[in-house]
């Protein structure tokens, strides 16, 4: 009678359940109680090899050998390649962490660290080992993939947490009266045209939209400048899409465009207007114009007007730029930019789970760079600097002429 599908049916059912030297003993017993022909009858049905029952066999009559709660003997196994090389892993590191990084002479540029090449690189010398190997040594070792991550703001200004709680505390004041806050920014300058947008969409499988291979501007279509107002009370938007300079003018431009259409309107009983922005840009903290169009706004609208500049390097915390330009980046990946309209309608149609609402025109006005402020137009801006920071902080006064 032909055991063998029997030993095949006890060993499925068994070996899930089995470590390594366990199954070396059940196949080793099975093997003994067939007799001499058992070793490949068993090896056939469990598809075990003879060496491994045999060395099950041996370990049944003197289970000396393996000690309690090991699978193998001290010692048994594969030895690693560090151990059969001892210069295998020095040689490694040496790699990793050449300090000729990006020179043209070194072995292996920072650029090639794949697997691969770091092995055939080893393989160059007097190593020789396999892909596998290397990437189990070196995740041994502690080495993983790492992107590079965004955490070094340069050198920090030593008030830069004193002015961040400077800021909070004014908008907190503000706001506690139903007075407007806003977050200003400029939002990085598209091309517009058929280029290809960052991102992806769902389309018909095998059916991308072609879009053209080298990012050159084109003449006609130009570029694309959002200006962005996020308020922060409302969680609302606006943004201008210009066509010509990020200038103070066109950053004072949006603002009143905004106050105008929408801030007026949410805010019939204002009295002060907090403005929070980077120190750089078109609404750059020692930019003349920027102050002289906000002594114009101020004028226009009888509002007092605050700025609270953010320190140098930490424009990530605006919160317009996660409140709002993030959003719109979202919502138009994998989008080509192919007019001004639809960089407007894809803005616009912006919204969040929380409620966002953005509202977006363009902005086809010219605004020159390069326009002088003169001493005597600086000195005739109300301007009230704050005594903490009054390069950062301070406020415009509306002219006592205004109507």
């Amino acid at each position: 009678m032909n055991a063998e599908p029997g030993i095949k049916l006890r060993f499925d059912a068994l070996s899930p359940l089995l470590d390594e030297r366990a199954r070396r003993l059940v196949v080793a017993a099975e093997s003994a109680a067939l007799g001499p022909r058992g070793v490949s009858a068993v090896a056939r049905a469990t598809g075990v090899s003879r060496r491994v029952i045999r060395q099950g066999m041996a370990e049944l009559k003197q289970p000396s050998q393996v000690g309690p709660g090991r699978v193998r003997r001290a010692g048994g196994g594969r030895k690693k390649a560090s151990s059969l090389d001892p210069s295998f892993q020095t040689d490694l590191e040496q790699l990793l962490e050449s300090t000729t990084r990006g020179d043209p002479e070194a072995p292996l540029r920072w650029t090639c660290k794949s697997i691969r090449n770091l092995t055939a690189e080893l393989n160059r010398g007097p190593h020789a080992v396999s892909h596998q190997v290397v990437a189990n040594l070196l995740h041994e070792m502690g080495y993983s993939l790492q992107a590079n991550r965004k955490t070094t703001e340069g050198a920090s200004h030593p008030d830069r947490n004193a002015q961040f709680e400077h800021l909070n505390g004014k908008v907190k004041w503000s706001l506690s009266r139903k007075q407007p806050v806003i977050s200003v920014d400029t939002k990085k300058k598209e091309l517009v045209g058929d280029f290809k947008n960052g991102g992806r969409e769902l389309r018909p499988q095998g059916d991308p939209e072609p879009v053209r291979v080298h990012d050159f501007i084109d003449k006609e279509l130009g570029r694309a400048t959002p200006y962005g107002v996020y308020d922060v009370g409302l969680n609302s938007g606006w943004v201008s899409v210009g066509v010509d300079h990020d200038t103070a003018e066109f950053a004072v431009a949006t603002i009143r465009r905004w106050w105008r259409s929408m801030g007026s309107q949410a805010y019939p009983h204002a009295t002060r207007l907090l403005i929070t922005a980077d120190s750089g840009g078109s609404n750059g903290s020692r930019l003349r114009l920027w102050k002289l169009e906000l002594q114009r706004l101020a004028d226009e609208t009888g509002l007092r007007i605050a700025v609270c500049h953010f320190p140098p390097g930490t424009s990530k915390w605006n919160k317009i730029e996660h409140r709002l330009f993030s959003f719109i980046t979202q919502n138009w990946r994998g989008k080509p930019l192919t007019s001004l309209q639809v960089i407007v309608n894809l803005i616009a149609a912006t919204t969040t789970a929380t409620g966002l609402t953005v509202h977006s025109e363009l902005d086809t006005a010219s605004y020159p760079s390069g326009i002088p402020v003169s001493d005597q137009q600086f000195a005739g801006i109300r301007l009230r600097r704050d005594k903490f920071h009054g390069d950062w902080n301070y406020e415009i006064q509306p002219s006592t002429t205004c109507q």
